[in-house]
């Protein structure tokens, strides 16, 4: 009887535990960030069932906090193996429930610990910005490997990489790792982004290695929306957790002066205005500034404002809507491909109008993770060539007008070479017995899917056989007197030039 209580008070802590752990999300997390975080889990062989069981569940209590979405955090997992396995992507998961679910299901993948390759995918596909299910672009992307450090390969040019294009990667051993290489792998500085911890204990590091993700994808910006020609939308990620307040101010600016300038009360320009002020709760993310003057640049400054910390200003400029503005030309409003052979391609796009644009430039590369090639085009051009590709490949192109505004418009397209198609060569006819013949011919073709074989039976009438690619030779009956025999190979798309002979 005292057991089973003992058993009772066990699993009643257990479960309070639980359920804290849910409710326990600190304020300071949620809403705090933006950014793209991988993981890099190392699921290969060398590490035990247990450990990566471990790791698994380090991950859930450490993503718990975080507030996920398009404009939050997103998360993504790729795994290490003999191949890589991209378990998901950035835009998989939108919710914490569905991302803890999804973790709990996720399986080691055993095999080698493969983790240059792992690396290439992450930088050419799931880090990369602007393609489809990559990074965001003009946000933090932060790299989380974690590893028991056992043979990790040449991981130094990879790494070097992914850092010399802004990610910033952090590293977590539970191993005994080449301390010189994950210290040479992590961005600066090494001291805050480079964690050894035994397996048992990892969970210790938790807030530790949160913190150093959220310090990356801390998002401080100041976000101008919704602008009317007198009104406009401020929005911000909280970070009073609902104490002190924010002190808000703006006013108008001539163009050149510098953003930022100027303070409560004061007249930058000569007759524009004083500076405006209004504050808001610690609790709030968002005021409207109204009572603005139409087609007029404004300068807004926001300082949290704290009793026990000092918080960095953010500043943002924006310009109020005319009275009758007039509609933006659609610079680029169509791309359209044509022409594809087995190596090229033509792209075309519209409208042209070179009296708004400076010129286009086309990005193109073989999908998923072919090199990236940028051509430039004339502003007087709306058509050009892509040569030097891939037979029978998938390439992501993307044409960008750049206005004489400054801004850009780009639009991306999906472009397919043409399958190489070889012709059948030697075909051989042979008379092998009343109305028989047999047919001989030379194949093996790359990309072959077998023969198609058609002759005549007379009277305007056609018999055909489908052959298999390994096979070089048929036995045809009941072929008239000089009927027309032909043989064709087929390949995945089209048939091939084929040979034809008359018996």
């Amino acid at each position: 009887m005292e057991v089973r209580k003992a058993l009772t008070c066990v699993l009643f802590s257990v479960l309070l535990w639980a359920g804290d752990a849910q409710n326990s999300v600190p304020d300071s997390v949620l809403n705090c960030c933006e950014g793209d975080v991988l993981f890099l889990l190392d699921s290969s062989g060398s590490v035990a069932s247990y450990e990566f069981f471990r790791m698994v569940d380090f991950l859930k209590e450490l993503l718990l906090p975080f507030s996920l979405g398009p404009d939050q955090v997103r998360v993504g997992l790729l795994q290490v193996g003999t191949e890589p396995h991209l378990e998901f992507s950035f835009d998989t998961y939108s919710s914490q429930d569905r991302l803890q679910a999804a973790l709990g299901r996720t399986k080691q993948l055993k095999g080698d610990t493969n983790t240059v390759d792992a690396l290439l995918m992450a930088r050419n596909q799931v880090l990369k910005q602007g393609v489809p299910g990559g990074a965001r672009p003009d946000l933090p992307r932060v790299l989380v490997w974690l590893t028991d450090g056992v043979d990790p390969g040449e991981v130094q040019e990879p790494m070097a990489r992914l850092r010399e294009e802004g990610v910033a990667i952090l590293v977590v051993s539970t191993g005994h790792g080449n301390y010189q290489v994950l210290r040479e792998a992590v961005s600066p500085p090494a001291e805050e982004h480079l964690f050894f911890v035994d397996i048992d204990d990892i969970n210790i590091i938790s807030e530790d290695l949160r913190n150093a993700i959220i310090e990356i994808i801390r998002a401080e910006r100041l976000q101008v929306k919704s602008v009317t020609t007198t009104t406009a939308q401020l929005e911000w990620r909280p970070v009073l957790a609902g104490t002190g307040y924010y002190d808000i101010q703006f006013g108008p600016i001539r163009t050149g002066q510098t953003a930022g300038t100027g303070g409560a009360g004061t007249s930058p320009g000569t007759d524009l205005g004083p500076f405006q002020r209004i504050t808001r709760p610690g609790d709030a993310s968002s005021a409207k500034l109204i009572g603005l003057r139409p087609d007029t640049m404004y300068t807004v400054t926001l300082t949290p404002k704290a009793n026990l910390e000092f918080l960095n200003s953010l500043h943002a400029t924006f310009t109020t809507q005319p009275v009758n503005p007039q509609p933006e030309a659609q610079t680029l409003s169509t791309v359209t491909v044509s022409e594809s052979t087995t190596n090229s391609v033509r792209v075309s796009w519209g409208p042209l109008l070179p009296h708004l644009i400076q010129g286009y430039q086309l990005e193109y590369s073989a999908l998923p993770t072919g090199p990236l090639r940028v051509i430039s085009i004339s502003n007087r051009q709306n058509t050009t060539v892509l040569t030097g590709l891939q037979p029978d490949t998938q390439y992501l192109v993307t044409v960008s007008a750049r206005q004489s505004s400054g801004r850009e418009r780009a639009m991306t397209v999906k472009v397919c070479t043409q399958e190489v198609l070889p012709a059948l060569s030697d075909l051989q006819l042979t008379t092998v017995g009343n109305e028989s013949v047999q047919l001989r011919w030379k194949g093996s073709y790359d990309g072959l899917r077998g023969y198609w074989v058609t002759w005549e039976r007379g009277h305007s009438q056609h018999s055909t056989l489908y052959l298999p690619p390994n096979r070089l030779s048929t036995t045809l009956n009941h072929v008239p007197s000089r009927a027309r025999v032909c043989v064709s190979p087929v390949y995945r798309t089209a048939r091939g030039e084929g040979l034809c002979c008359t018996a």
